[in-house]
């Protein structure tokens, strides 16, 4: 348990302190990880104010009690929010709310059972944020672990690079527990609600503001894997099925606002993991439709130019 005192973490603020950050944590059953992400919380050092809004959806371990008390010793910094019926097994996922709770300019993010490891994390995406207005986002990397021992470093590849505005869009994924980003979520359209993938959601919003930033110097947050994680400990076939289900979703929106190219983009995603689900048998059934479709296509444009002749 952290026994840091709160006039240490905001020795640095100066007279100001409305939070110019808020850090989101919604948490649910996490006894035995909370108080290790809220320590992480409290071991950041910045020289502006943050506050750290909870959510608490209505657990049936200890968090609950956890979460209080560190609500008690922190008074200024921890704003908690308890339910006392379960928000998401009625279909309401509790981060739209924390997003309009908080106060700061920047949000970042991370759930109740992962935790970061460097204290300098907050300071560094928040500079580099109120230095460069065409980023709209920061983020690093994170390693998996679970009982046994480290899984492996979450970003490989392209992904440990920046990101453009249309990537964002396109809904590249990126580390979620490592995230920074300017507050401009307010509203969700109306196409995402319910979206399984939040995240993915949540950065393609966030790439019609701007771009995403890769900051190879934090030290790597640590994303648990265990029994009760909501994604992690999915089947690979529900994976797939939530991922297909958020494209879909993507699509519908884009749709609407007229956005041809990004409606045919989340298609094409729809179209190959659809096609990842099905058996052999209905993958040779769907390619053939696709075949046939494109002949009748071509076919009708050839003889349209003749027909009006």
């Amino acid at each position: 348990m952290n026994s840091r005192p709160e006039s240490d973490i905001t020795r640095n603020w100066g007279p100001a302190r409305e939070p110019l950050l808020s850090i989101v944590c919604p948490t649910y059953n996490h006894e035995h990880f909370v108080a290790q992400t809220l320590d992480s919380f409290l071991a950041q050092q910045t020289t502006f104010p943050f506050e750290i809004v909870i959510n608490d959806d209505c657990s049936t371990d200890g968090t609950t009690a956890i979460v209080a008390d560190y609500a008690r010793r922190y008074p200024n910094l921890i704003r908690p929010l308890f339910h006392e019926e379960n928000q998401y097994q009625q279909g309401k996922h509790p981060c739209p709310e924390l997003f309009r709770l908080s106060r700061g300019k920047y949000i970042a993010f991370c759930e109740g059972d992962d935790y970061w490891t460097d204290p300098f994390k907050l300071q560094k995406q928040v500079d580099f944020l109120e230095s460069h207005l065409d980023y709209v986002m920061t983020y690093h990397d994170a390693i998996a672990f679970n009982e046994k021992g480290v899984q492996g470093v979450q970003l490989v590849g392209k992904g440990q690079r920046d990101a453009t505005g249309l990537e964002l869009m396109k809904g590249r994924p990126i580390s979620t527990l490592t995230t920074c980003w300017r507050n401009v979520l307010h509203d969700m359209p109306r196409e995402l609600v319910g979206a399984p993938l939040n995240d993915l959601v949540w950065w393609a919003l966030l790439g019609a503001h701007g771009k995403g930033k890769y900051l190879g110097d934090i030290a790597p947050a640590a994303y648990r894997v265990h029994s009760g994680g909501v994604f992690s400990m999915r089947s690979d076939k529900k994976k797939l099925q939530m991922t297909l289900h958020t494209y879909s979703a993507l699509g519908n929106y884009y749709f609407r606002i007229g956005n041809q190219a990004l409606y045919e983009h989340c298609q094409v995603q729809v179209f190959g993991l659809a096609l990842s689900a099905i058996s052999p048998l209905q993958k040779l059934l769907a390619l053939a439709l696709v075949a046939r479709n494109v002949s009748v296509n071509l076919f009708r444009r050839v003889t349209a130019p003749a027909a009006r002749g």
